[in-house]
């Protein structure tokens, strides 16, 4: 497997254990060429460092400001002339819908966590194929919550379930050009975005109890299979939420 030659844009870098920088680092291993975003000016401080030694491209975009997805990608396109994979690793919710019930949601805040968390998916998409001539591979992250109803991941869940829908819909529209997508599934890893959750700690602990292999699924492994959803050997698959957790997913 190797990427030699791509030219990759993923988004959500927040620090060294993101799942967004994780994939960068894999890709850039493999030979691709790669930008990735943080979330402001200040992410960024805590990102620079990260992205310069390893000489990635950085840039910052907040999917909720008007047009930062469109500066996005035609920053990204000018930087690096193509695009032949890009990882969606984004995802958020206000954390007042996010420790409450379902029910008792507000509108506002599963409105903001479908856009951010969902719908930005769609539209990056839109934005990317035209600078995908010759095919490629669109991912974003999923998690277990969307199918099951797992305790304390509340409103994520229905925004979860909505998107791995949306993956499917956008395969069939996209698949004439040659774009597949997919929407990877790990098990619960220690990310900033993670730490927002309710009881994170125990839905880990959970996760490593109920996992055939016993234990948390590990960065480099979540890396792995999205590199390779990128790369050519994967160019017969798309539509298809894919699992790296452990096994947690078998077990009812």
């Amino acid at each position: 497997m190797n990427l030699n030659g791509k030219k990759g844009l993923i988004l959500g870098v927040a620090n060294d254990q993101s799942i967004a920088w994780g994939c960068a680092l894999m890709a850039k291993k493999l030979g691709a060429d790669v930008i990735v975003t943080c979330l402001n000016e200040k992410a960024k401080g805590y990102v620079e460092p990260l992205t310069n030694p390893e000489n990635i491209g950085l840039e910052v975009c907040n999917v909720e400001d008007q047009g930062a997805l469109e500066l996005l990608v035609n920053n990204a396109v000018k930087k690096l002339g193509r695009l032949d994979f890009v990882i969606h690793s984004i995802a958020w919710a206000p954390l007042e819908d996010l420790h409450g019930r379902v029910v008792d949601s507000s509108s506002t805040g599963f409105a903001r966590a479908m856009e951010v968390s969902c719908h930005s998916f769609a539209t990056l998409a839109k934005l990317c194929a035209p600078h995908m001539p010759t095919g490629g591979a669109l991912l974003t992250m999923t998690y277990l919550g969307a199918d099951e109803a797992v305790p304390h991941y509340g409103l994520m869940g229905p925004v979860k379930a909505a998107l791995e829908s949306l993956v499917r819909y956008m395969a069939v529209e996209l698949g004439g050009r040659k774009i597949r997508v997919h929407a990877v599934s790990p098990g619960p890893i220690l990310t900033r975005a993670a730490s927002g959750i309710d009881h994170f700690d125990e839905l880990m602990q959970t996760a490593a109890q109920k996992s055939p292999l016993g234990r948390p699924v590990r960065l480099d492994e979540i890396a792995s299979l999205c590199t390779f959803l990128c790369a050519d050997g994967a160019s017969g698959m798309t539509g298809q939420t894919i699992y790296v957790d452990g096994g947690c997913h078998a077990v009812g």
